[in-house]
């Protein structure tokens, strides 16, 4: 039984440790292996197809004059650019300030039926060969269509995703833990990119060829992720641009961030379904690869390999090396009296950064037990509940 808790016990943390760190570090060895014999492909920044620009929005009435501003201000032939607007089921005068602008179409019906629905019908107005999909709630700068098209040069482009960067602040910390967590996330994103293809895209801001659109289930969770990795199985990569951003203010607080974790952790065990098929790493060696060690082993696996970690290396502290095994249950509790100690600090709008780090941890991780039980329940509804931002943001 020691023997069997010790092999457990090592490929438990290995997995955690090679889902959050060694993941990176060995695609960062591929990537300069690849640099150094195939050299970097080279994109002309002059390349200026047809774009329609597809922007959701639902009861944004207080953000939404923003926004177009910042739609209007971006640097692309306006000739060159279509816009639709979205504002399905909103209530708060969003359409209304939406149609005073006569260059956007704007789609609206008073049903609220979720942001898969809105796509697929907006899709089919969309006539020019790339179509870009970004948030109502997001600033873009003002060169992220050219930096997104340029890759469409390469035949092989299916879809280009760009960055999200948290801008703002907010009381109790959730802004530096999330942002955090999206720069670290970023540098994965541009490592995948750059081995083969980005692992999903994030809705923030994210583009296709339009011919590779499938309708999208309107019970799809994770449209985003669904619809970039479907394009992927399809034999296409997705490229990944960080000079083409969206600016998001950060959730207000911890408790509405944890509302979007659980719900995307809910949308990752649905995906996890819907493309079983990427499971089968004969069929796609690399994308396979890449997506079990990026996202399946972070949504599937490693939340319930810390509980085993844990349970484990009390056993193992008795039964099997007790130096050893004492000195690692005592970092373990260690790390997690830090994060127990930034979950008590944040109580009181605190900040102590050093705990950022371990409190975000352990929050992500509990949001996936937590997601998990919405899926099996079948209790996580396609409409997103509007999360509350922190101070305002201008362009």
């Amino acid at each position: 039984m020691a023997l069997v808790a010790v092999y457990l016990f090592w490929i438990c943390l290995f997995l955690v440790f090679y889902s959050y760190i060694g993941y990176g570090i060995l695609i960062y060895i591929l990537v300069a292996i690849k640099k150094n014999l195939y050299g970097q492909s080279d994109y002309s920044a002059s390349h200026e197809p047809e774009v329609t620009l597809i922007i959701p929005a639902y009861n944004e009435a207080g953000f939404i004059e923003t926004k177009i501003k910042n739609t209007l201000e971006l640097n692309y032939p306006d000739s060159k650019l279509k816009i639709i607007f979205i504002s399905d089921g909103s209530t708060d005068g969003t359409g209304a300030i939406i149609e005073k602008y006569t260059q956007f179409l704007h789609l609206y019906k008073p049903e609220r039926m979720g942001k898969p629905d809105a796509v697929n019908r907006a899709m089919a107005f969309v006539q020019t060969p790339i179509v870009i999909f970004c948030d109502a709630n997001t600033l873009l700068n003002k060169d992220a269509i050219r930096e997104i098209v340029k890759f469409y040069q390469d035949p092989k482009v299916g879809g280009v995703a760009g960055e999200k960067k948290v801008a703002g602040g907010s009381d109790d910390g959730a802004a530096d833990a999330e942002g955090f967590y999206w720069k670290y996330e970023s540098a994965l994103k541009n490592l995948d990119s750059e081995l083969h293809t980005v692992v999903g895209a994030a809705g923030e801001l994210f583009s296709i060829r339009t011919h590779l659109f499938e309708h999208l289930p309107n019970n799809t969770i994770l449209d985003d992720f669904v619809m970039s990795m479907r394009i992927c199985q399809k034999g296409y990569v997705f490229k990944y641009e960080p000079k083409a951003y969206a600016s998001e203010l950060p959730s207000a607080t911890i408790k509405n961030e944890q509302k979007r974790k659980i719900r995307i952790s809910a949308g990752g065990f649905q995906s996890m379904v819907m493309l079983k098929d990427l499971l089968n790493i004969f069929k796609y060696p690399v994308l396979s690869f890449q997506y079990i060690s990026h996202r399946v082993l972070r949504w599937a696996v490693c939340p319930f390999c810390l509980v085993v970690i844990f349970f484990l290396n009390i056993y193992l502290m008795f039964h099997y090396w007790p130096g050893l095994y004492t000195n690692i249950f005592i970092l373990q509790v260690a790390f997690y009296l830090m994060a127990f100690g930034g979950w008590i600090l944040n109580r009181y709008s605190i900040k102590v950064k050093i705990l950022y780090i371990p409190y975000y941890f352990v929050f992500m991780n509990l949001s996936v037990f937590l997601g998990l039980r919405r899926f099996l329940k079948g209790n996580q509804s396609i409409l997103w509940e509007k999360a509350f931002r922190a101070k305002s943001m201008t362009s």
